[in-house]
């Protein structure tokens, strides 16, 4: 006989009706939320479909015309020459190289290439700039490979820092105004607030200053950076016709090293708390059950107590992890 962590039992193999009761319960809730993430995606490709899509084809027919007539213009221009000029000019943007007058502007100096090596080991990924050597390619690839686990490693010890440094104000504010639920939700409340100024609000107004963009601009570019979502569409130190400061680019690769910690450190408190009011649900389900079946056997004073949602609560919302 054998006993699992899972509160299941098995005996010769074999599972017991509450394991397998519990495993029939499992598999409902995976295929629902298998079909509202399909249903989502969908959802969103629907909206982008209809939102971009008319813009795409609009500007491909207005880069078709522009063509048609530069070559109707110039008669002197052949066709597929100019077709080739256009790939090899993409494929040097591509590989980091800006063709402005007579000069080209690189970007694979030491702080673009420091910039790209933050990029890769934090999986963003822009796609604006690329190894184009076999040898650096080959090179990236072990590089991502032990960096990425690094950068992951050092994420989750920074975001560990913030939250001790949370709870340690928390129980310090507690303390001297013996207020502990009070101290906990302010501090929590000023650490949500300051991560907001400091990783989403305020980054937005320097890139207004240094790249020219909008706010909204700004904003999209932090979100999608620090998510690492990383589209390549806005990238800082992009535009040859603006001159940077030499640390810009460093701050905005701390920028991005501690608000990818905070923000994950927010995603992961949603998700805990997304789980743990799923449990506090099948807690007070389970609860229910146990009423009836003791109303039923004849047992007229039970009944759900206080007590017993206050267990619940407690039992689903207690952190997982050591003490």
């Amino acid at each position: 006989m054998c006993r699992g962590g899972g509160g299941g039992e098995c005996s010769g193999g074999t599972l017991t009706a509450a394991a397998l009761q519990a495993r029939r319960r499992g598999i409902p809730t995976t295929l629902l939320l298998l079909c509202a993430y399909l249903v989502y995606l969908l959802l969103g490709s629907a909206a982008f479909w209809a939102m971009e899509g008319p813009v795409e084809r609009e500007t491909a027919l207005r880069l078709l015309h522009q063509k048609w007539e530069l070559l109707e213009n110039h008669t002197c221009l052949d066709g597929e020459a100019l077709e080739r000029l256009a790939e090899r000019i993409i494929q040097a943007y591509k590989n980091g190289l800006i063709l402005k007058g007579n000069a080209s502007l690189g970007r694979w100096d030491f702080v673009g290439s420091f910039f790209f090596s933050v990029s890769a080991v934090t999986t963003i990924g822009y796609g604006n700039l690329s190894p184009s050597t076999v040898v650096a390619q080959v090179f990236c690839i072990f590089f991502a490979l032990f960096g990425i686990p690094l950068n992951l490693v050092l994420l989750n010890r920074i975001g560990q820092l913030m939250l001790s440094g949370v709870q340690q104000c928390a129980c310090h504010l507690g303390n001297k105004f013996h207020w502990q639920k009070g101290a906990a939700v302010l501090t929590r409340t000023c650490a949500l607030v300051a991560g907001l100024l400091l990783f989403l609000l305020l980054p937005p107004l320097l890139f207004t200053a240094i790249e020219g963009w909008t706010y909204e601009e700004g904003f999209y570019y932090s979100f999608i950076t620090l998510t690492t979502i990383g589209f390549g569409d806005y990238v800082i130190g992009m535009n040859p016709d603006r001159t940077y400061p030499a640390w810009y680019k460093n701050v905005v690769s701390l920028w991005i090293l501690f608000g990818m910690a905070w923000l994950a450190l927010i995603i992961n408190l949603c998700i805990s708390l997304l789980e743990n009011s799923s449990d506090l649900c099948q807690c007070c389900k389970r609860k229910n059950r146990e009423v009836e079946q003791e109303l039923i056997h004849g047992n007229q004073n039970v009944s759900l107590g206080p007590e017993d949602e206050q267990s619940c609560s407690v039992k689903a919302t207690k952190p997982v992890g050591p003490d």
